[in-house]
């Protein structure tokens, strides 16, 4: 459950939750914590302790539950703010991101799913991104000209700031620190569509897999 030996944070205070690429960033009056939710992780304000809690943390009003029923998750506590990813597509502008995902020779879907090139992507917002680019999850990087590569960050900045305003995307297990479920999957276009029409051509949404991982796209609306 902990990446390092357990710390001591009685009588530590929070003063700002963040976020770290696909991470937490609780940052404490000492030190932070970074927190991974993994694939059934929860972080739940107080609701009642179960099977499946892994911490608590007792706040001046209030207790702080870490949930994580396959425990894929973790919790690391660090002096110093965390630095080991690629920036945030909210941290870089269209040019630079532009010039990092040109500047590799891969899959763009791939690229997208790097967290050391790029952090805070996961496999359904590349997916929809894609989509809403026009770009095929298997189109070359260092191929795309660098106006398709600005509309994807644009893109993916746009779907991003829509998904965080909509609390997520609760397709299996995912909830807020209320315990609520997520909206966002509401407006996916392509992920888990497979055989569905595309809402903008009608073309029926396919799926191939991408370094292991499955992406949805539509044949007619994204080319490589």
């Amino acid at each position: 459950m902990w990446r390092d030996p357990v710390p001591d944070l009685v009588g530590r205070r929070i003063a700002r939750v963040g976020r770290y690429g696909k991470q937490i960033l609780i940052e404490l009056d000492r030190g932070f914590l970074l927190v991974r939710l993994g694939m059934t992780g929860a972080l739940l304000v107080d609701r009642p302790a179960g099977p499946h809690t892994r911490a608590v943390f007792q706040l001046s009003e209030s207790y702080l539950l870490f949930d994580d029923i396959r425990q894929f998750g973790w919790l690391e506590h660090l002096a110093q703010p965390p630095d080991r990813l690629g920036p945030d597509p909210f941290e870089i502008s269209d040019s630079e991101f532009a010039a990092l995902v040109r500047s590799r020779r891969t899959l763009v879907k791939a690229a997208l799913l790097d967290q050391a090139l790029l952090r805070g992507v996961g496999n359904i917002y590349a997916d929809e991104a894609l989509f809403r680019a026009g770009i095929h999850p298997q189109a070359k990087t260092h191929r795309l000209t660098v106006s398709r590569a600005t509309r994807l960050h644009r893109e993916l900045v746009n779907l991003l700031t829509e998904a965080i305003a909509m609390r997520g995307s609760s397709v299996s297990d995912y909830v807020d620190a209320s315990g609520e479920k997520g909206s966002f999957q509401l407006r996916h276009q392509v992920y888990r569509k497979l055989g569905e029409p595309c809402s903008v051509c009608g073309a029926a949404i396919q799926r191939i897999v991408v370094n292991q991982r499955g992406s949805h796209y539509c044949p007619h609306c994204q080319q490589r």
